[in-house]
């Protein structure tokens, strides 16, 4: 989570429920398997996670393969007890997209660490990026397209070793 203007003006920022009420922006990340960004947005840190799966998914590019056409969507999907809504899980189902999210009060999140530490280490990288640790734009676009620079530096970096 990252913090916003103190006085509250910019698009999308929220009152952050766990920061004594300041006002900040989440960055919302899918990651392929590596840990290279593949769909990135952003929102006020008061917006759910659940709210932002969709429009991530949506805005996964075609994927170039090297055999037969593009791939629109991922084939796999693990998630967090975040996003354990029944409304969720059938959008995935619905486009062909093998879920994997832990279940509320049912498993525990130590399985899926297997997966999430590669998300969690390109926050990381993210948030070394010092135009990102503090939100200084006012408009989401703007703050979006620097995010969106982040990501491309980090694939740069990634793909160039």
């Amino acid at each position: 989570m990252f913090q916003g203007h103190e006085d509250g003006n910019g698009d999308l920022t929220g009152p952050n429920p766990v920061d004594r009420g300041k006002y900040g922006s989440k960055i919302h990340l899918i990651t392929e398997r590596s840990g290279l960004p593949i769909s990135v947005g952003n929102s006020g840190a008061n917006l759910h996670d659940r709210q932002a799966l969709i429009p991530l998914v949506k805005g996964i590019p075609p994927i170039r393969s090297r055999r037969g056409r593009r791939r629109r969507k991922p084939a796999k999907l693990h998630a967090d007890k975040g996003y354990d809504y029944a409304h969720l899980r059938r959008w995935l189902r619905q486009r062909g997209i093998t879920h994997r999210i832990a279940r509320k009060g049912v498993e525990s999140s130590q399985r899926l660490g297997r997966h999430r530490w590669t998300v969690a280490r390109t926050m990381a990288w993210l948030a070394g990026c010092r135009r990102l640790h503090r939100r200084y734009e006012r408009k989401a676009d703007h703050f979006l397209a620097f995010t969106s620079i982040a990501c491309t530096l980090i694939c740069h970096r990634r793909l160039a070793k």
